[in-house]
């Protein structure tokens, strides 16, 4: 019988309030989820519906669009009927824009409500989405705090952009709205580490985690990882969004595996694999890249020890479901939930693997 991988430290989630992202759950016990953004014109629907059920595909459970213009606004009534996860519209400043998002089928609107001018304007949108069941996410960015703000604090820091916040938290209270979550969001990862520590602090509402501009695929990677890692680990975070000048999907790819590395979701196949060296009987690098692309429409979670040699193979096998452990002359041992099972020539590997998990799989 495989041995239960269990975490070496327990993450204990802080406790927030649930709310409702359409058909979603996000906060309190609910698993973390996971968003990206379109980058296509959202007034072109078919290419939006199509990058949305790409990203569906790939793991996305909330996706977020741009709404700068009404045609935009209007496009959400045909988006909404070709897609399955619930859409977040992205308004900045103007709240009509706000308003017909709503009253078009958006589950979720991103606003910060300083930047979108007094109290009538406010109210005006939250009651459009109390008639129309959506939800809200105080969005407050390091790039734009208000003037009075940065006039006090004198540059963006923790302290300004929890202000910011929970001055946006009190006046949507106010109103009697609390269908909600928070952002605080920097480029700085340190910045926005330390302000969504302060924020958790102060609020029990849920916490949406983002580095904001985080940069292209690799920085923007370990940026999000270092600050994501760091507020996770301490139970901080409801909701994640990778921000890469990339693909989106390559922005739910890196979300969900930031939560598979703290066992925080478990979502596809997990690769466990060494970084292959002289020892390796078969080549390590170009066998795991196959199996990624193969496996990639794997959605039940599976782990897989793809060792080159004999050293840690046979110990890692072990702690997955399926193993490979490289060997002298050509042979190869396939483990199966820890046990030696038989050997395995390099030809084979590949599709020997993708076989068995595919097996395992429909099995369970």
């Amino acid at each position: 019988m495989i041995n239960e991988i269990r975490p070496f430290r327990n993450i204990s989630r802080k406790k927030t309030k649930v709310i409702n992202v359409g058909k979603v759950k996000v906060g309190g016990d609910n698993p973390i989820t996971v968003q990206t953004m379109t980058n296509t014109l959202t007034t072109d629907y078919k290419s939006t519906i199509d990058q949305i059920n790409k990203v569906t595909e790939a793991g996305a459970d909330i996706v977020r669009v741009s709404c700068p213009d009404s045609k935009s606004t209007e496009a959400l009534k045909t988006i909404i009927k070709y897609i399955d996860i619930p859409i977040v519209a992205d308004i900045h400043f103007h709240y009509k824009r706000a308003v017909e998002a709503a009253e078009n089928g958006a589950n979720c609107l991103r606003i910060n409500p300083g930047n979108i001018g007094d109290k009538k304007k406010i109210a005006e949108v939250i009651s459009a989405a109390k008639n129309n069941n959506c939800s809200i996410r105080i969005g407050v960015n390091a790039g734009s705090l208000e003037k009075d703000i940065l006039e006090k604090y004198k540059e963006p820091c923790p302290e300004a952009l929890v202000d910011s916040a929970l001055r946006n938290i009190k006046l949507i209270e106010d109103m009697g709205f609390s269908n909600f979550k928070v952002s605080v969001k920097s480029s700085d990862v340190f910045l926005s580490i330390a302000a969504y520590r302060l924020l958790s602090n102060k609020t029990n509402y849920p916490l949406h985690l983002g580095i904001t501009e985080a940069g292209s695929y690799l920085p923007g990677s370990i940026k999000s990882s270092i600050g994501f890692g760091s507020l996770l680990l301490d139970g901080i975070g409801d909701t994640i969004r990778v921000s890469l000048s990339d693909d989106p999907i390559q922005e739910i790819n890196v979300g969900n595996e930031i939560l598979k590395s703290l066992n925080l979701r478990n979502r596809g196949v997990k690769i466990i694999s060494c970084p292959s060296c002289a020892r390796q009987g078969f080549q390590v690098i170009e066998t795991v890249k196959q199996l990624e692309r193969r496996l990639s429409h794997i959605k039940k979670p599976i782990t897989l020890s793809i060792i080159g040699c004999v050293v840690n193979g046979p110990g890692e096998a072990k702690q997955t479901e399926i193993g490979i452990t490289g060997g002298g002359k050509n042979n190869h041992m396939l483990y199966i939930n820890g046990l030696q099972t038989e050997k395995v020539i390099t030809k084979d590997i590949v599709n020997k693997i993708v076989s068995l998990v595919e097996e395992k799989v429909s099995n369970l």
